[in-house]
Protein backbone atom coordinates (compact mmCIF):
# COMPACT_ATOMS: atom_id res chain seq x y z
CA UNK A 1 0.00 0.00 0.00
CA UNK A 2 1.41 3.04 -0.91
CA UNK A 3 0.78 7.14 0.85
CA UNK A 4 1.87 10.06 -0.13
CA UNK A 5 4.44 10.90 2.16
CA UNK A 6 7.74 8.64 2.87
CA UNK A 7 8.41 8.11 6.93
CA UNK A 8 11.13 10.90 6.88
CA UNK A 9 8.66 13.47 5.22
CA UNK A 10 5.95 12.57 8.18
CA UNK A 11 4.14 15.88 9.19
CA UNK A 12 4.57 16.82 12.81
CA UNK A 13 0.86 16.10 13.76
CA UNK A 14 -0.34 12.78 12.73
CA UNK A 15 -3.87 11.08 14.75
CA UNK A 16 -4.52 7.46 14.41
CA UNK A 17 -7.77 5.47 14.16
CA UNK A 18 -8.69 1.77 15.06
CA UNK A 19 -11.09 -0.36 13.53
CA UNK A 20 -10.79 -2.95 16.24
CA UNK A 21 -12.09 -6.56 16.21
CA UNK A 22 -12.54 -10.18 17.67
CA UNK A 23 -9.11 -10.92 16.54
CA UNK A 24 -7.31 -8.08 14.48
CA UNK A 25 -7.55 -4.89 13.94
CA UNK A 26 -7.65 -1.85 11.14
CA UNK A 27 -4.73 0.62 12.48
CA UNK A 28 -4.47 3.99 10.25
CA UNK A 29 -2.28 6.86 10.61
CA UNK A 30 -2.75 10.49 8.93
CA UNK A 31 -1.30 13.67 8.50
CA UNK A 32 -2.87 17.37 10.09
CA UNK A 33 -3.87 17.50 6.07
CA UNK A 34 -5.03 14.06 5.78
CA UNK A 35 -2.65 12.28 3.83
CA UNK A 36 -3.17 8.62 4.80
CA UNK A 37 0.31 8.34 6.43
CA UNK A 38 0.11 4.59 7.45
CA UNK A 39 -2.73 1.65 7.25
CA UNK A 40 -2.19 -2.00 7.99
CA UNK A 41 -4.40 -4.64 9.30
CA UNK A 42 -2.72 -5.81 12.48
CA UNK A 43 -3.26 -8.86 14.60
CA UNK A 44 -4.49 -8.32 18.26
CA UNK A 45 -1.26 -9.01 19.99
CA UNK A 46 0.40 -5.71 21.92
CA UNK A 47 3.41 -6.23 20.68
CA UNK A 48 3.26 -6.34 17.13
CA UNK A 49 0.74 -3.30 17.72
CA UNK A 50 3.07 -1.34 19.55
CA UNK A 51 6.16 -1.97 17.07
CA UNK A 52 4.34 -0.89 13.79
CA UNK A 53 3.24 2.07 15.99
CA UNK A 54 6.87 3.03 17.50
CA UNK A 55 7.79 4.98 14.04
CA UNK A 56 5.32 7.32 14.31
CA UNK A 57 4.75 8.05 18.25
CA UNK A 58 6.58 10.83 18.60
CA UNK A 59 4.14 12.44 16.26
CA UNK A 60 0.97 10.94 16.81
CA UNK A 61 -1.31 13.53 18.81
CA UNK A 62 -3.75 11.03 19.93
CA UNK A 63 -4.83 7.14 18.90
CA UNK A 64 -9.09 6.88 18.40
CA UNK A 65 -10.00 3.31 19.05
CA UNK A 66 -13.31 2.00 18.57
CA UNK A 67 -15.13 0.86 21.84
CA UNK A 68 -15.78 -2.64 21.25
CA UNK A 69 -16.26 -5.44 23.62
CA UNK A 70 -12.72 -6.05 23.76
CA UNK A 71 -10.92 -2.70 24.25
CA UNK A 72 -9.29 -3.36 27.63
CA UNK A 73 -6.21 -4.80 26.47
CA UNK A 74 -5.90 -2.72 23.62
CA UNK A 75 -5.86 0.96 25.58
CA UNK A 76 -4.30 0.23 28.70
CA UNK A 77 -1.23 -1.33 26.45
CA UNK A 78 -0.79 2.08 24.72
CA UNK A 79 -1.63 4.21 27.61
CA UNK A 80 0.98 2.43 29.60
CA UNK A 81 3.65 3.25 26.02
CA UNK A 82 2.48 7.05 26.87
CA UNK A 83 0.12 7.16 24.09
CA UNK A 84 -2.90 9.99 24.42
CA UNK A 85 -5.88 7.50 23.84
CA UNK A 86 -9.81 8.65 22.92
CA UNK A 87 -12.32 5.48 23.01
CA UNK A 88 -14.43 6.72 20.16
CA UNK A 89 -17.85 6.04 20.26
CA UNK A 90 -19.60 4.23 17.34
CA UNK A 91 -23.45 4.70 18.09
CA UNK A 92 -22.85 8.59 18.18
CA UNK A 93 -20.36 8.38 14.30
CA UNK A 94 -22.10 8.39 11.20
CA UNK A 95 -20.19 8.63 7.99
CA UNK A 96 -21.73 9.92 5.05
CA UNK A 97 -24.66 7.37 3.64
CA UNK A 98 -24.07 7.86 0.28
CA UNK A 99 -20.68 5.95 0.09
CA UNK A 100 -21.01 2.93 -1.99
CA UNK A 101 -18.13 0.82 -0.39
CA UNK A 102 -17.26 0.86 2.90
CA UNK A 103 -14.92 -1.52 5.19
CA UNK A 104 -12.18 -1.62 8.35
CA UNK A 105 -9.95 0.76 5.99
CA UNK A 106 -12.26 3.02 5.57
CA UNK A 107 -13.70 2.82 8.86
CA UNK A 108 -10.45 3.35 10.56
CA UNK A 109 -9.22 6.35 8.50
CA UNK A 110 -12.52 7.72 9.15
CA UNK A 111 -11.94 7.54 13.05
CA UNK A 112 -8.51 8.92 12.71
CA UNK A 113 -10.09 11.95 10.53
CA UNK A 114 -13.00 12.62 13.12
CA UNK A 115 -10.42 12.91 15.52
CA UNK A 116 -7.87 15.41 13.38
CA UNK A 117 -10.81 17.66 13.09
CA UNK A 118 -11.41 17.57 16.75
CA UNK A 119 -15.26 16.44 16.28
CA UNK A 120 -14.73 12.88 17.45
CA UNK A 121 -17.42 11.51 19.69
CA UNK A 122 -15.60 9.85 22.54
CA UNK A 123 -16.93 7.44 25.61
CA UNK A 124 -15.27 7.36 28.91
CA UNK A 125 -12.32 5.03 29.42
CA UNK A 126 -12.62 4.00 33.42
CA UNK A 127 -9.66 4.25 35.20
CA UNK A 128 -7.79 0.51 35.16
CA UNK A 129 -7.24 0.53 38.92
CA UNK A 130 -11.19 0.38 39.67
CA UNK A 131 -12.22 -1.37 36.48
CA UNK A 132 -11.96 -5.12 38.24
CA UNK A 133 -14.09 -4.12 40.79
CA UNK A 134 -16.56 -2.92 38.64
CA UNK A 135 -16.70 -6.10 36.53
CA UNK A 136 -16.70 -8.21 39.79
CA UNK A 137 -19.70 -6.58 40.79
CA UNK A 138 -21.11 -6.94 36.73
CA UNK A 139 -20.64 -10.52 36.64
CA UNK A 140 -22.68 -10.53 40.18
CA UNK A 141 -25.40 -8.71 37.93
CA UNK A 142 -25.34 -11.39 35.67
CA UNK A 143 -25.41 -14.43 37.92
CA UNK A 144 -28.66 -12.71 39.32
CA UNK A 145 -30.20 -12.12 36.43
CA UNK A 146 -29.41 -16.05 35.52
CA UNK A 147 -30.85 -17.07 39.09
CA UNK A 148 -34.05 -15.07 38.46
CA UNK A 149 -34.19 -17.07 35.22
CA UNK A 150 -33.86 -20.28 36.86
CA UNK A 151 -36.04 -19.72 39.59
CA UNK A 152 -38.92 -18.36 37.03
CA UNK A 153 -38.33 -21.84 35.32
CA UNK A 154 -39.32 -23.71 38.20
CA UNK A 155 -42.48 -21.63 39.09
CA UNK A 156 -43.48 -22.69 35.87
CA UNK A 157 -42.69 -26.42 35.77
CA UNK A 158 -44.27 -26.24 39.47
CA UNK A 159 -47.49 -24.62 37.95
CA UNK A 160 -47.63 -27.06 34.80
CA UNK A 161 -47.30 -30.55 36.94
CA UNK A 162 -49.42 -29.42 40.13
CA UNK A 163 -51.92 -26.91 38.65
CA UNK A 164 -50.98 -24.73 41.83
CA UNK A 165 -48.69 -21.69 42.96
CA UNK A 166 -45.12 -21.62 44.40
CA UNK A 167 -44.22 -18.02 45.51
CA UNK A 168 -39.92 -17.11 44.58
CA UNK A 169 -39.75 -16.97 48.76
CA UNK A 170 -40.56 -20.11 49.29
CA UNK A 171 -38.27 -21.21 46.06
CA UNK A 172 -35.46 -20.12 48.11
CA UNK A 173 -35.91 -22.40 51.23
CA UNK A 174 -37.07 -25.53 48.89
CA UNK A 175 -34.73 -28.76 49.35
CA UNK A 176 -34.21 -31.60 47.46
CA UNK A 177 -36.28 -33.84 49.31
CA UNK A 178 -39.45 -30.77 48.50
CA UNK A 179 -38.93 -31.14 44.96
CA UNK A 180 -38.68 -35.17 45.01
CA UNK A 181 -41.96 -34.75 46.63
CA UNK A 182 -43.36 -32.65 44.31
CA UNK A 183 -42.44 -34.07 41.05
CA UNK A 184 -43.12 -38.21 41.55
CA UNK A 185 -42.28 -38.73 37.57
CA UNK A 186 -38.02 -39.47 37.28
CA UNK A 187 -37.96 -36.84 33.97
CA UNK A 188 -40.10 -34.02 36.00
CA UNK A 189 -38.04 -34.64 39.26
CA UNK A 190 -34.72 -34.55 37.36
CA UNK A 191 -35.53 -31.08 35.67
CA UNK A 192 -36.76 -29.60 39.07
CA UNK A 193 -33.90 -30.85 41.01
CA UNK A 194 -31.46 -29.84 38.02
CA UNK A 195 -33.04 -25.68 38.69
CA UNK A 196 -32.76 -26.06 41.93
CA UNK A 197 -28.95 -26.96 42.41
CA UNK A 198 -28.34 -24.27 39.72
CA UNK A 199 -30.06 -21.73 41.56
CA UNK A 200 -28.56 -22.60 45.16
CA UNK A 201 -25.18 -22.99 42.82
CA UNK A 202 -25.71 -19.42 41.18
CA UNK A 203 -26.75 -17.85 44.91
CA UNK A 204 -23.56 -18.78 46.39
CA UNK A 205 -21.40 -17.59 43.76
CA UNK A 206 -23.01 -14.43 43.37
CA UNK A 207 -22.06 -14.19 47.18
CA UNK A 208 -18.91 -14.61 46.96
CA UNK A 209 -18.71 -12.20 44.07
CA UNK A 210 -20.24 -9.24 46.43
CA UNK A 211 -18.38 -10.28 49.17
CA UNK A 212 -15.09 -9.82 47.26
CA UNK A 213 -16.28 -6.75 45.89
CA UNK A 214 -17.27 -4.90 49.63
CA UNK A 215 -13.72 -6.02 51.00
CA UNK A 216 -11.84 -4.69 48.08
CA UNK A 217 -13.62 -1.47 47.55
CA UNK A 218 -15.14 1.52 49.60
CA UNK A 219 -17.24 4.06 48.67
CA UNK A 220 -15.75 7.43 47.94
CA UNK A 221 -16.52 10.18 50.69
CA UNK A 222 -18.26 11.67 47.53
CA UNK A 223 -20.89 8.40 47.12
CA UNK A 224 -21.24 8.23 51.05
CA UNK A 225 -24.18 10.33 51.04
CA UNK A 226 -26.26 7.59 48.56
CA UNK A 227 -26.50 5.11 51.46
CA UNK A 228 -29.04 7.75 53.11
CA UNK A 229 -31.36 7.04 50.28
CA UNK A 230 -33.94 5.20 50.80
CA UNK A 231 -33.88 2.07 48.44
CA UNK A 232 -29.83 2.26 47.98
CA UNK A 233 -27.78 -0.13 50.16
CA UNK A 234 -24.16 -0.76 50.17
CA UNK A 235 -24.08 -3.18 47.16
CA UNK A 236 -26.60 -0.60 44.87
CA UNK A 237 -24.28 2.35 46.49
CA UNK A 238 -20.97 0.79 44.91
CA UNK A 239 -22.61 -0.43 41.76
CA UNK A 240 -23.47 3.62 41.61
CA UNK A 241 -20.15 4.78 42.90
CA UNK A 242 -18.10 2.03 40.29
CA UNK A 243 -20.71 2.92 37.30
CA UNK A 244 -20.91 6.36 37.00
CA UNK A 245 -16.99 7.46 37.95
CA UNK A 246 -16.33 11.27 38.19
CA UNK A 247 -20.31 12.92 38.25
CA UNK A 248 -18.90 16.41 36.83
CA UNK A 249 -18.43 14.62 33.29
CA UNK A 250 -22.19 15.36 33.27
CA UNK A 251 -23.30 18.72 32.76
CA UNK A 252 -26.52 18.01 34.03
CA UNK A 253 -28.87 15.80 35.28
CA UNK A 254 -30.79 15.23 32.35
CA UNK A 255 -27.52 13.97 30.63
CA UNK A 256 -26.91 12.14 33.86
CA UNK A 257 -30.58 10.20 33.45
CA UNK A 258 -30.42 9.97 30.21
CA UNK A 259 -27.18 8.09 30.19
CA UNK A 260 -28.64 5.64 32.92
CA UNK A 261 -31.39 4.78 30.50
CA UNK A 262 -34.17 6.34 32.77
CA UNK A 263 -35.81 8.55 29.68
CA UNK A 264 -37.67 7.59 26.96
CA UNK A 265 -35.80 6.84 23.34
CA UNK A 266 -39.02 8.78 21.36
CA UNK A 267 -38.89 10.76 17.89
CA UNK A 268 -41.75 12.56 17.34
CA UNK A 269 -42.62 15.34 15.03
CA UNK A 270 -45.98 17.86 15.14
CA UNK A 271 -46.71 16.25 18.91
CA UNK A 272 -46.65 12.57 17.35
CA UNK A 273 -44.57 9.93 17.46
CA UNK A 274 -42.63 9.02 14.69
CA UNK A 275 -40.45 6.24 15.63
CA UNK A 276 -37.58 5.68 18.58
CA UNK A 277 -33.81 6.40 18.74
CA UNK A 278 -31.42 3.79 20.09
CA UNK A 279 -32.96 2.96 23.63
CA UNK A 280 -29.50 1.14 24.21
CA UNK A 281 -27.18 4.39 24.20
CA UNK A 282 -26.12 4.70 28.03
CA UNK A 283 -25.15 2.32 30.91
CA UNK A 284 -27.59 -1.16 31.48
CA UNK A 285 -25.35 -1.10 34.85
CA UNK A 286 -27.04 1.90 35.75
CA UNK A 287 -30.26 1.02 35.12
CA UNK A 288 -30.60 -1.56 36.87
CA UNK A 289 -29.36 -0.23 39.69
CA UNK A 290 -31.58 2.11 39.84
CA UNK A 291 -34.80 0.31 38.95
CA UNK A 292 -33.66 -1.81 41.77
CA UNK A 293 -33.36 1.32 43.79
CA UNK A 294 -36.97 2.53 42.70
CA UNK A 295 -38.15 -1.20 43.49
CA UNK A 296 -36.80 -0.81 47.32
CA UNK A 297 -38.03 2.36 47.99
CA UNK A 298 -41.56 1.92 47.78
CA UNK A 299 -40.99 -0.37 50.52
CA UNK A 300 -39.31 1.80 52.45
CA UNK A 301 -40.39 5.57 51.83
CA UNK A 302 -44.52 6.00 52.22
CA UNK A 303 -43.79 8.91 50.06
CA UNK A 304 -42.26 7.59 47.17
CA UNK A 305 -45.17 4.68 47.47
CA UNK A 306 -47.92 6.96 46.94
CA UNK A 307 -46.10 9.02 44.41
CA UNK A 308 -44.99 5.49 42.59
CA UNK A 309 -49.45 4.18 43.21
CA UNK A 310 -50.64 8.13 41.48
CA UNK A 311 -48.19 7.44 38.34
CA UNK A 312 -49.73 3.73 37.78
CA UNK A 313 -53.07 5.54 37.48
CA UNK A 314 -52.32 7.84 35.01
CA UNK A 315 -50.09 5.47 33.06
CA UNK A 316 -52.72 2.90 32.86
CA UNK A 317 -51.48 0.02 35.61
CA UNK A 318 -48.18 -0.22 33.06
CA UNK A 319 -46.24 -1.48 36.48
CA UNK A 320 -43.05 -1.04 34.22
CA UNK A 321 -43.73 2.58 32.86
CA UNK A 322 -44.16 3.57 36.74
CA UNK A 323 -41.22 2.09 38.12
CA UNK A 324 -38.82 3.85 35.12
CA UNK A 325 -40.53 7.05 35.92
CA UNK A 326 -39.68 6.19 39.79
CA UNK A 327 -35.96 5.27 38.88
CA UNK A 328 -35.61 8.45 36.96
CA UNK A 329 -36.68 10.30 39.77
CA UNK A 330 -33.85 9.01 41.84
CA UNK A 331 -31.20 9.40 39.29
CA UNK A 332 -32.34 13.07 39.02
CA UNK A 333 -32.13 13.24 42.64
CA UNK A 334 -28.74 10.71 43.01
CA UNK A 335 -26.78 13.13 40.13
CA UNK A 336 -27.20 16.49 42.83
CA UNK A 337 -26.53 14.56 45.97
CA UNK A 338 -23.10 13.28 44.15
CA UNK A 339 -22.54 16.73 41.97
CA UNK A 340 -23.70 19.51 45.28
CA UNK A 341 -22.87 17.07 48.27
CA UNK A 342 -26.20 17.21 49.66
CA UNK A 343 -28.10 15.01 51.83
CA UNK A 344 -31.37 13.16 50.56
CA UNK A 345 -34.61 15.23 51.24
CA UNK A 346 -37.69 13.16 50.36
CA UNK A 347 -40.01 16.64 50.25
CA UNK A 348 -37.65 17.79 47.42
CA UNK A 349 -37.85 15.11 44.94
CA UNK A 350 -41.55 13.79 45.91
CA UNK A 351 -43.18 17.41 46.92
Amino acid sequence: MRFRRKKEELAMSLYGGVDLHGDNGYYAVVDQDNNRVYGKRLPNELAVVLAALEPYRKDLTGIAVESTYNWYWLVDGLMAKQHTVQLANPAAMKQYEGLKDTNDKTDAFFIADQLRLGILKCGYIYPKDERAVRDVLRRRMLLVQQRTAQVLSLQGLYSRQTGGEIGMSRVQTLTSPDVEKAFPEEPIRLMGTTSLETIQFLKERGAELEKYALDHCRLKPEYEKLIGVPGIGKVLALTIMLETGDIRRFPEAGNYTSYCRCVKAERASNERKKGENNRKNGNKYLCWAYIEAANFMIRYSEEAKRWYQRKLVRCGGKKVVAIKSLAAKISKACYYILRDQTDFDVKRIFG
